[in-house]
């Protein structure tokens, strides 16, 4: 047997082992949330990381931008990465997926899956990493209000992926996550000295509509599904079901504040360029 066989032979050994690693441990049952969640961190580090990168290579004033503005611009690229991610994700299992139709037998409520437990694992890795580089910077990331809405988010996520209860409202709420990447665009556009440009307002009126459609009425249908399934909501465990009717009435409060600040501040760019 020659060598060059013998390391054809040696590779496909390594291979097996390595699938059969990640099969029978990383993406087991038992392992798939804590595989999740140390995946969501290291995306992070790597979203970072070429964002970075990328930046540094096609855009010239990136060089030019203080270390706080840089640090802030690779975390809205962390950020943007995620919600499209979660966006995704949510929408599918949600409105697209059988996994919480009501064609099914059983509640609802106690509904889940690998792939939804993996997703909230890769979410949790987000917060967790987002949170950690508030504290790092406080307040220069944002105040209290992110730090509740993230810490909200955790407890939420968290005890949702582990119990397996409520997942779909869960998935209701990370729908909202769907804002992040406009809200991204105006402090990218505003960093880069383009405050006045037409993308700038364009993304403005997109801010309000998309904020209107993904965290206003779809909060309110999330309540009226609460309502349609309240037997089965009252199914679920004590915290459960405070995290359900809790979470999501905190953060419609707090999403109407901002959509307010989002109107008057859309008002006056549109009354700077009359």
């Amino acid at each position: 047997m020659d060598l060059s066989t013998t390391s054809v032979m040696a590779a496909k050994a390594y291979l097996y082992k390595a699938e059969s690693l990640v099969k029978e441990y990383l993406l087991a049952d038992s392992y798939v949330s804590y595989t999740a969640v140390l995946g969501g961190i290291l995306m992070c580090k790597m979203v970072y990381d070429i964002t970075h990168l990328v930046s540094s290579f096609y855009y010239k004033s990136y060089a030019s931008l203080t270390k706080a503005q840089k640090l802030e611009w690779n975390n809205r690229g962390i950020s943007t990465v995620h919600a499209i991610f979660i966006t995704y994700m949510s929408v599918y299992l949600v409105f697209f997926s059988h996994l919480f139709s009501d064609q099914l037998d059983g509640p609802i409520t106690s509904r889940s899956s690998n792939l939804s437990n993996f997703t909230l694992g890769v979410s949790v890795g987000y917060f967790i990493t987002d949170l950690a580089m508030i504290f790092w910077v406080y307040p220069s990331l944002g105040g209290m209000e992110y730090v509740l809405h993230h810490i909200l988010s955790l407890i939420s996520i968290v005890y949702s992926m582990y119990s397996g209860e409520g997942q779909s409202y869960t998935y209701m709420v990370l729908i909202s996550e769907a804002t992040t990447p406009g809200i991204n665009l105006r402090w990218f556009l505003d960093t880069a000295g383009l405050k006045k440009s037409k993308a700038y307002l364009v993304n403005g009126v997109w801010m309000v509509v998309a904020w209107l459609v993904a965290r206003i009425l779809l909060f309110i249908y999330l309540f009226y599904h609460i309502y349609f399934h309240y037997d089965q909501v009252m199914q679920m465990q004590i915290f459960s079901c405070l995290l359900v009717f809790g979470v999501p009435t905190v953060l419609l409060i707090m999403n109407t504040v901002w959509f307010a600040k989002i109107l008057r501040g859309l008002k006056k760019t549109m009354a700077k360029r009359d």
